[in-house]
């Protein structure tokens, strides 16, 4: 399946982005390159998530594990072109799955565990997929989901979707009689006949590195979820952004907390990976005392974690000990502004740089390194502008990608600084469109060809060397016809002492038309109070007055999709009821 088009690819092609190396070339050069390192590992509490006990595989292993799971594909009848939907937690099996899709040609549709019948319809009906790879029961707690069971009741809305493959105790009844037990499909190793199965499926299959590997989705905070579909090459473009930012090395071991449905998860724990012939220590679902339990035991050179984690993990620094790291010396962290205290405070208490990453599924990137931003307080804020006359960036994507910033009122590009407009993004890295939906594609492009992103961003610097971001453009809080951000203002609230999350939604006002909520998680056995809010604000950071929060909502915890972006149409519903009555009427 190749969706991009010619023109593309030849241009991509001669210019040297785009290549003929697959993801699963990659595999296989590692595979016989290094059969007995270790490839992958899952969590040490799998089991309280997940059917089966903790893993680890070298890459010989996991190449077995594929060759296994490649022939149950065959076997099932699935081949190139068809549309999988794989909901697995993070664990080594997903790694199977994605390579064997990866040499087959069958495409990969992840989705996160948390998705029901709702979200799945909808993925069902855009991509018409034929089968679905799951666990009996994913979780454990109050007797966890039976994942199994509900892609199987989903077959009878949802008619290309013939079957069910499953890992699960069939002992206990788990897995539904029409579901395929994947346990027992691939309990043998391939004998020789099975082997010259597979050479023949692959050399039939003819996968290149256009052809689409995966469809991902948009997070659907706002909307409902879009499917972006990736190449093999257009994964792999994204790799070095991750990989130069943080200077990682070949071999390298990963932590990855983020699951393996987006570009956060795929792009470090599997694109990068492959490219790198490291190891991947599997996190799931995301526990504080678990992170830290491997961040000490299993050698980690590098990880990602939100802005939130690792403010809590620097407000409570006896969570580090026995960290070492002067191996862990590189931790990415993004999809929320970053707090520049605490990008400062890594550096100076561990020596830990913190890379600061912008990125979203349909391909925009940039990172702020120390290489390219050494200054804490700047990489919080700031990243590199590609094209910039003087300044040679470090990371080689920054001279494959164009940039504009676009005032969304009158569509004029901004050219000075302090001007918020939207940047949009065209080169290798960038999608060709959403799945199965031509008319969202095309108002995702504007007229000269460059996604828009709706991210506002600002010019910065003394050379408009730098892009500052401001906030999504449907993220604004409108009071009296001023424009305020509310990340910025969340970025602020989130250095206030006390303060363990925080998020700004607006509240309808009769008079102003809307006034900011600020909704704040408080951190242990602290007090807050507006008037708190109000005087850090406005002493401690001096800010304009009519930028504080005029309503507090106090939550035991911010609510958040499956990728952990903050739900802000809930906030929103909250928030609203606050509000004088006649306000809202």
């Amino acid at each position: 399946m190749i969706l991009v088009s010619p023109q593309k690819i030849d241009e991509y092609t001669a210019a040297g982005w785009w290549g003929a190396t697959t993801m699963w070339d990659l595999f296989a050069a590692h595979r016989l390159g290094k059969p007995d390192a270790e490839a992958v590992a899952d969590a040490p509490n799998r089991a309280e998530f997940a059917h089966g006990m903790p893993q680890r595989w070298s890459w010989a292993q996991l190449g077995e594990q594929v060759d296994r799971f490649s022939l149950m594909l065959l076997a099932r009848g699935l081949h190139r072109d068809d549309v999988v939907v794989v909901m697995l937690p993070n664990c080594v099996e997903q790694f199977a799955v994605y390579l064997a899709c990866a040499r087959l040609g069958i495409v990969v549709t992840p989705v996160p565990v948390q998705y029901r019948e709702h979200e799945l319809g909808h993925i069902l009906t855009t991509t018409q997929a034929v089968a679905a790879v799951t666990f009996a029961r994913i979780g454990k707690a109050a007797g966890g989901h039976a994942a199994a069971a509900m892609f199987n009741s989903l077959k009878a809305a949802h008619p290309s979707l013939a079957q069910v493959l499953a890992w699960g105790d069939t002992s206990e009844g788990e897995l539904p009689a029409d579901c395929i037990d994947i346990g027992a499909h691939t309990a043998a190793a391939p004998g020789e006949a099975g082997i010259k199965a597979l050479a023949q499926a692959q050399a039939q299959a003819a996968v290149t590195a256009n052809d689409v590997f995966s469809i991902c989705w948009t997070s659907g905070t706002e909307a409902s979820p879009k499917g972006v579909p990736r190449s093999h090459n257009e994964w792999l473009i994204v790799a070095p952004s991750i990989i130069e930012s943080a200077g990682i090395e070949p071999g390298a071991r990963l932590l990855n907390p983020f699951p393996l449905v987006n570009m956060a998860g795929i792009s470090t724990a599997f694109a990068s990976w492959l490219v790198l012939g490291g190891t991947v220590v599997q996190h799931q679902p995301f526990s504080m005392p678990v992170f830290l339990q491997q961040l000490r035991e299993e050698q980690i050179d590098y990880t990602v974690a939100p802005p939130a984690i690792l403010n809590m993990l620097l407000q409570n620094e006896q969570l580090l000990a026995g960290i070492d790291f002067r191996r862990l010396s590189r931790i990415g962290s993004g999809s929320a502004p970053l707090s520049d205290w605490m990008v400062r405070g890594f550096e100076e208490k561990y020596g830990v740089q913190v890379i600061n990453y912008f990125g979203s599924n349909e391909g925009a990137a940039l990172s702020g390194n120390f290489k390219d931003i050494p200054d804490p307080a700047l990489r919080a804020q700031y990243f590199p502008r590609a094209g910039v006359p003087g300044y040679e960036w470090s990371v080689s994507t920054t001279r494959k990608i164009r940039t504009r910033l676009v005032d969304l009122e009158t569509g004029e590009e901004i050219t000075a600084v302090g001007h918020p407009g939207e940047i949009r993004f065209s080169g290798p890295t960038i999608f060709s469109g959403y799945f199965g939906a031509p008319e969202l594609s095309e108002r995702a492009f504007d007229e000269q060809g460059f996604y828009k992103t709706g991210d506002l961003f600002e010019l910065a610097g003394d050379n408009l060397q730098y892009y500052r971001y401001v906030g999504r453009s449907k993220d604004l809080v409108i009071r009296g016809g001023v424009n305020i951000s509310s990340e910025e203002i969340e970025n602020l609230l989130m250095a206030c002492p006390g303060v363990r999350d925080a998020a700004v939604v607006a509240v309808p006002d009769a008079t102003l038309g809307e006034k900011l909520c600020a909704c704040i998680v408080a951190a242990e056995g602290q007090r807050i109070t507006l008037e708190v809010l109000g005087a850090f604000l406005r002493e401690e950071k001096r800010v304009a007055a009519f930028k504080l929060p005029e309503y507090l909502l106090l939550l035991p915890a911010l609510p958040r999709n499956p990728v952990g972006k903050v739900l802000k149409r809930d906030l929103r519903v909250q928030a609203t009821a606050l509000a004088p009555q006649s306000t809202v009427n």
